[in-house]
């Protein structure tokens, strides 16, 4: 349970948990949305995956890049699955080759997350959405997947190059997420966390928010303005930590502060193990530090004396055999920083479970520190800094300057290399007109009950849904004409004799009872057969009549008493004749032994 002052959170959760609705999670900086990831990870039996766009947001996060899992190109992506006239891109042209195991594991998903989705473009959404439907239900978005959105439209924005954007304004109006084909057609809801626990100054909040909804009048910017201070040096005060808006400025910085140390330098080499790609890299593989320099620790300490978190400054003291000592400004005594592993993972189906499960398959070691005299506001999102100088001068896209300022805990932290103007702050207007509509249309718990009754008939219905079973039994038979002259024994007999059974057992029952459970009304055999009755008395003999269908609800709940059983059993039989299609596959030549389908029929 989350704490009464933070509603919101437990709405969040009971969306995920108890719901099938797709959700935008949103808030502002420092508002608890990677805490609840992590928190969601350990509470929710859904099978889920977590995917970011970046690597680092993805090591971050606990998960993979939207690329690497989808196997996605790095292309712009032409939704034809919505505009079937229109050219087809890389993506569309590739086969989607994905690994037996994805694909299984894309049947069986629950929920699939995307954290920083402020960071992804509504092309990459939609390649998403035609993966998804591939491989599990083509009719629904995001294949029936509950998809499960998190970060801050007010903050970093993706990425459109002009030679990109040519290619994709003829199919989106904007390149921000809200903009995808498929998410415009599901009825998501946003939930916004309000309660912010990095900074507790009300009025700097408030400033913040000006910022974030570049809505800065006089007074907000001269206020903002009293940290302007030109002569401020940050190599005479500690602690302090420069955020640039390119990579090149920060890399300027830490190079030439480094430089004028007179320490002897240290070199840290990373251990590597297996995959770990190096766009995904948390810190320097080759990690050069020296006694006196600025670092900030990039991951949060999981001992439980917590002596550091991911954004913590501190400079270095000494080095001390396999350990390096860093003193805190807010810290007593030195850390003593040892070297910890980050874990690259990967996702697999358990066979007996029929979970998710998490499979490291890389780890990179290495100490969890870089030099911190500057840093991007790109790299920054998602840290907490007690001290900041900010260097926007060259802030060009939106949401850079509220990323920057919002990394401090306190205004008195602040300080600004230029002074802040209103044209200063960019902000997309298309943004601003999406937040206004998400703050008109949150939903409250009354939403939710509504959307926990229609999952739990969801669920009902896919438990007594047998209708793609049969269609994989088809299947085979298709399978076993095409390859009947090299096949032993009547297969096809075998698995006609199955959907006799099959329809007769299953799929009668299942259509009543889906029927029964759409809500629709009566049926029209119930609606001929008694319209002369009054209401009351047609309502108790249809009722009365569906009792007659328990003992066959029963013996299927008996049957298939647990629904990703019965799932798997049909994933299993999809996989079973696509094992036979590719290995029995005929050439020219006639095959010298023919192939015995009895064995994979028993699997």
């Amino acid at each position: 349970m989350y704490p009464e002052t933070n509603p919101d959170l437990q709405l969040a959760f009971d969306f995920v948990q108890f719901t099938n609705r797709n959700i935008f999670l949103t808030g502002k900086a420092g508002t608890g949305k990677t805490t609840f990831l992590r928190d969601l990870k350990i509470r929710s039996p859904k099978r889920m995956i977590i995917l970011a766009p970046t690597g680092v947001a993805a090591i971050n996060a606990g998960g993979v890049t939207i690329h690497s899992f989808f196997q996605l190109p790095f292309h712009p992506h032409v939704p034809v699955q919505y505009f079937p006239s229109a050219t087809p891109s890389p993506v569309e042209s590739s086969s989607f080759r994905l690994s037996r195991d994805k694909v299984r594991i894309i049947k069986g998903l629950d929920l699939l997350v995307i954290d920083e989705i402020s960071m992804v473009r509504a092309d990459l959404l939609d390649a998403v959405d035609m993966v998804l439907r591939r491989h599990k239900d083509k009719s629904a978005p995001f294949g029936g997947v509950q998809l499960l959105m998190i970060g801050d439209i007010q903050q970093l924005a993706p990425v459109a190059k002009h030679e990109e954007w040519a290619l994709l304004e003829e199919y989106y109006d904007t390149p921000f997420f809200f903009s995808s084909q498929a998410l415009r057609n599901t009825d998501y809801v946003t939930i916004e966390l309000r309660y912010i626990y990095r900074q507790q100054d009300r009025y700097f909040i408030e400033l913040l928010n000006k910022v974030r909804d570049n809505n800065m009048d006089t007074d907000a910017l001269a206020v903002l303005n009293k940290r302007y201070d030109p002569a401020f040096r940050a190599d005479q005060n500690e602690g302090y930590i420069t955020l640039t808006t390119h990579n090149a400025q920060a890399q300027s910085i830490n190079d030439s502060r480094l430089e004028n140390l007179l320490s002897e330098s240290r070199v840290f080499n990373a251990l590597i193990k297996d995959e770990f790609p190096e766009f995904a890299y948390p810190t320097l593989s080759k990690l050069t530090l020296k006694t006196g320099a600025q670092v900030m620790f990039v991951k949060n300490d999981l001992s439980k004396d917590k002596l550091y978190f991911n954004g913590k400054i501190g400079r270095i003291e000494g080095f001390e055999k396999d350990r390096i000592m860093v003193q805190c400004p807010e810290d007593e005594d030195a850390i003593a920083v040892e070297m910890v592993e980050w874990q690259n993972m990967k996702y697999a189906l358990n066979e007996e479970t029929k979970e998710i499960d998490e499979t490291v398959i890389g780890t990179f070691r290495q100490y969890p520190l870089k030099l911190a005299w500057a840093i991007t506001i790109h790299k920054s999102q998602g840290l907490t800094f007690e001290k900041a100088i900010i260097d926007a001068r060259a802030a060009f896209a939106h949401g850079q300057v509220y990323v920057a300022l919002s990394r401090c805990r306190t205004l008195e932290g602040l300080v600004l290399i230029t002074p802040v103007s209103r044209n200063g702050i960019i902000s997309d207007p298309a943004v601003a007109g999406f937040v206004r509509e998400c703050g008109r249309n949150l939903p409250d718990r009354k939403v939710l009950d509504e959307s926990m009754k229609a999952y739990q008939k969801h669920l009902l219905n896919e438990l007594f849904d047998f209708v793609p079973f049969i269609r994989g039994l088809h299947y085979s038979l298709k399978i076993i004409e095409e390859y009947k002259g090299a096949l032993l024994g009547s297969p096809d007999s075998e698995i006609e004799n199955a959907i006799g059974i099959i329809k007769y057992d299953l799929i009668t029952v299942s259509e009543k009872f889906s029927y029964c459970n759409s809500g629709k009304g009566y049926p029209e055999s119930y609606t001929r057969r008694f319209r002369h009755l009054p209401e009351d008395k047609y309502r108790i003999l249809y009722d009365a009549s569906l009792l007659h269908l328990l003992p066959e609800f029963m013996t299927l709940s008996h049957t298939f008493s647990y629904s990703t059983e019965y799932r798997y059993s049909r994933i299993n039989l999809c996989y079973c004749v696509d094992e036979f299609h590719k290995q029995y596959r005929l050439s020219n030549s006639s095959a010298s032994k023919k192939p015995d389908f009895s064995t994979l029929w028993e699997r």
